[in-house]
């Protein structure tokens, strides 16, 4: 009498979509976890950390079916990483993080919508330039005109 023994072998059949849910799993849980100490919702009304909870939850169950649909749908393989792209992209946030102060809104949300747009090899210099301008001046009317928020415009005065 022979007995019957089930094979299973653990195989990732769609290593992105497996490999991409598991950090959205790990952000969701590190953003449950970061807001333990929020108060929750008491009865209908909110409490601080109703929203962040739900939306961790949300992200952890995306995550979730997005990890198994890599064990269980055959999937593309990952391929190579691109460097340029998120580099320059983190580039451009450090930059306004640094240059916020001494250089003023203008310039550095100009130079940040530069570097941001850089980091596409589809990017052309005059349609950068242009839309930088536009967005910085959409930044400028958003935070100060309409937000009123205190930001100094140039290194040397505040509007």
């Amino acid at each position: 009498m022979s007995s019957a023994r089930t094979n299973f072998t653990f195989r990732i059949r769609a290593p992105q979509d497996f490999y991409g849910g598991l950090p959205l799993v790990a952000l969701a849980l590190l953003a449950i976890w970061a807001g333990r100490d929020l108060p929750g919702q008491h009865g209908f009304s909110f409490g601080p950390g109703t929203a962040p909870r739900m939306f961790a939850g949300l992200l952890a169950l995306v995550g979730a079916g997005i990890t198994v649909s890599g064990l269980l749908m055959d999937g593309p393989t990952i391929g190579g990483y691109a460097v340029r792209g998120p580099a320059l992209i983190v580039a451009a946030i450090l930059l306004f993080a640094l240059a916020i102060r001494p250089l003023g809104l203008v310039a550095t949300s100009y130079l940040t919508f530069v570097i941001s747009i850089m980091a596409s090899r589809e990017m052309r210099w005059i349609e950068t330039l242009i839309a930088a301008a536009v967005m910085t001046a959409f930044c400028v009317v958003l935070f100060v005109k309409l937000l009123q928020l205190p930001f100094h415009l140039w290194p040397w005065f505040m509007l």
